[in-house]
C-alpha cells in the first residue's frame, strides 16, 4: 500500500472511531498527558484495531508498518485530536523488555501492555536523585525469594492512576554508582506502597511521588540480570527522549497559534499577520521545528534499522523541548489576558457549559506552565547537552 492510500485509511478510521468526548479531550491537552478515562478507552480501541503498538516488532503485536507510516499514523492521530494514551508501557517498558526480559516476562507483561490491563508509570527520579539518577539511594535488599524494598520515587507521572511501575533500585553499594543498580517490576497494590499527589501550578495533577515501606517484590521480577539495571535504563531511556516526534506536537502547536491569530486578527488586535515582529519570531521557531523534523525521522530510521539512535535522542529532546517552550509563549503573548482565566472544569471532556474568552486560549496558560518542565523531565537539557558534547562533538 503506497502511503497515499495509507493516509487516507488512517483518515477514515479516525472519522469513524473517535467520539466527540475524546476529540475534545485531545484537543484540551496542556501536557503530554490526556485525560486518563478517556486516553484508556482510545488505547482499547486502538487495541481491538491492531494498531495499538506501531513500533514493535511484529512477532509482538506490532504492524509492520513501514517508517514512514507509522510517522503517518502519529501525525493524523495529533490533527485529529487523538486523545494521547498513557504510553510508558507501550514506548519504554515493552521495547525494554523485547530485548532484556525473560521469556516468561514477555509472555505475561507485553500482552497486558498491549490491551491496556497494565498501566505502568516510571519509578526513576528521587528526591535526592534527578538527572544525577547514579546516585538513587531506594535499596532494594534479597531476603529468600524477594527484594524488600525501601526509599522513595518523585515526580512519578500518573502514578494514581496505574496498577504497575518499573524502578531503578540499588541492589548494592560495592564499586561505581552505577553498578549496584538494579531494574525491577512493581504491583503498585503491594503492602507498604503508597502514593502522594502533588498538585501542579495549573491546579491539575500528574505528578506524584511514591514511598516504599519494606515492600516485597518476587526476585523474579529483575529485568536484565541483579546489579545490571544502568544498562538496561541507558537503553529505556533512548526510547523517552527520542521515541517522541516532537514536530508532531509542535505542528499542531503552530496550527493553534494561526487560530489565535486569526481571533485576534478579528478583534483588531495588533499581533496579527500584520505585525512583523511577531511574525519574524514565529516563522524563525517554525524553521527550526521543520529542521528538527529530520533529525526525528533519522531517529526512528536509526530503530528501524535495528540500531539505536544513540546521542540523536539527546538532541532531539533538548530540541524538541525548547521549540516546544518558544511556541508556547508565541501563545501565551497572543493570548495575553485571555491566557490568565483559570478554567479547569471547562478543560473536562464532558463538559458542556459556557467557557469566558474563545476557545483557541483556554489551554493557553497550562500549556506554557507545563512546559517549562519539559527541559528537565526525562533528563534535563544541561545533561542531554553534556551527552552531546561527548558523543557526538567528542568534546
Amino acid at each position: 500500500m503506497d502511503d497515499s492510500t495509507f493516509r487516507i485509511q488512517v483518515q477514515t478510521f479516525l472519522a469513524e472511531s473517535l467520539t466527540p468526548k475524546m476529540t475534545r479531550a485531545g484537543r484540551l491537552m496542556t501536557s503530554v498527558f490526556a485525560d486518563f478515562e478517556m486516553g484508556l478507552a482510545w488505547h482499547k480501541i486502538l487495541h481491538r484495531k491492531g494498531w495499538i503498538a506501531p513500533d514493535w516488532p511484529e512477532e509482538y503485536g506490532g504492524t509492520g508498518w513501514s517508517l514512514n507510516q507509522r510517522y503517518i499514523f502519529q501525525e493524523e492521530c495529533k490533527l485529529a485530536n487523538a486523545p494521547a494514551v498513557f504510553a510508558l508501557g507501550l514506548q519504554m517498558l515493552g521495547p525494554m523488555l523485547i530485548r532484556y526480559g525473560t521469556q516468561e516476562q514477555k509472555d505475561f507483561y507485553l500482552p497486558r501492555i498491549l490491551s491496556g490491563e497494565d498501566s505502568w508509570c516510571q519509578g526513576y527520579s528521587e528526591p535526592g536523585a534527578g538527572s544525577d539518577l547514579a546516585s538513587l539511594t531506594t535499596a532494594a535488599v534479597l531476603d529468600g525469594n524477594d527484594y524488600v524494598i525501601n526509599g522513595s520515587k518523585i515526580w512519578t507521572s500518573y502514578a494514581q492512576y496505574s496498577n504497575k511501575i518499573f524502578c531503578l533500585v540499588r541492589t548494592s553499594k560495592e564499586g561505581k554508582p552505577q553498578a549496584g543498580i538494579s531494574f525491577i517490576l512493581v504491583d503498585m497494590d503491594s503492602a507498604g506502597l503508597s502514593v502522594k499527589p502533588i498538585v501542579g501550578l495549573d491546579g491539575t495533577v500528574e505528578q506524584c511521588q511514591v514511598f516504599f515501606d519494606d515492600v516485597r517484590v518476587p526476585a523474579a521480577n529483575i529485568v536484565g540480570g541483579e546489579n545490571k539495571g544502568w544498562d538496561v535504563a541507558k537503553y529505556l531511556l533512548e526510547f523517552e527522549r527520542g521515541g517522541h516526534n516532537y514536530t508532531i506536537d509542535h505542528k499542531k502547536q503552530m496550527a493553534k497559534i494561526n487560530r489565535q491569530i486569526g481571533y485576534q486578527s478579528s478583534t483588531g488586535n495588533l499581533l496579527s499577520r500584520a505585525d512583523p515582529v511577531f511574525m519574524t519570531k514565529f516563522a524563525d521557531v517554525a524553521v527550526d521545528a521543520l529542521a528538527l523534523e529530520f533529525t526525528e525521522l533519522r531517529v526512528k530510521g536509526a530503530f528501524e534499522a535495528g540500531g539505536n539512535a544513540g546521542a540523536l535522542s539527546s538532541l532531539s529532546k533538548v530540541m524538541g523541548a525548547e521549540i516546544g517552550q518558544r511556541l508556547s509563549e508565541l501563545s501565551l503573548e497572543l493570548m495575553a489576558e485571555h491566557a490568565f482565566v483559570k478554567q479547569l472544569d471547562a478543560l473536562e471532556p464532558d463538559f458542556e457549559g459556557d467557557i469566558i474568552g474563545p476557545e483557541c486560549g483556554l489551554t493557553t496558560m497550562a500549556e506554557y506552565i507545563n512546559g517549562r518542565a519539559s527541559t528537565i523531565y526525562g533528563g534535563s537539557a544541561e545533561i542531554q547537552r553534556d551527552i552531546i558534547a561527548k558523543r557526538v562533538l567528542r568534546l
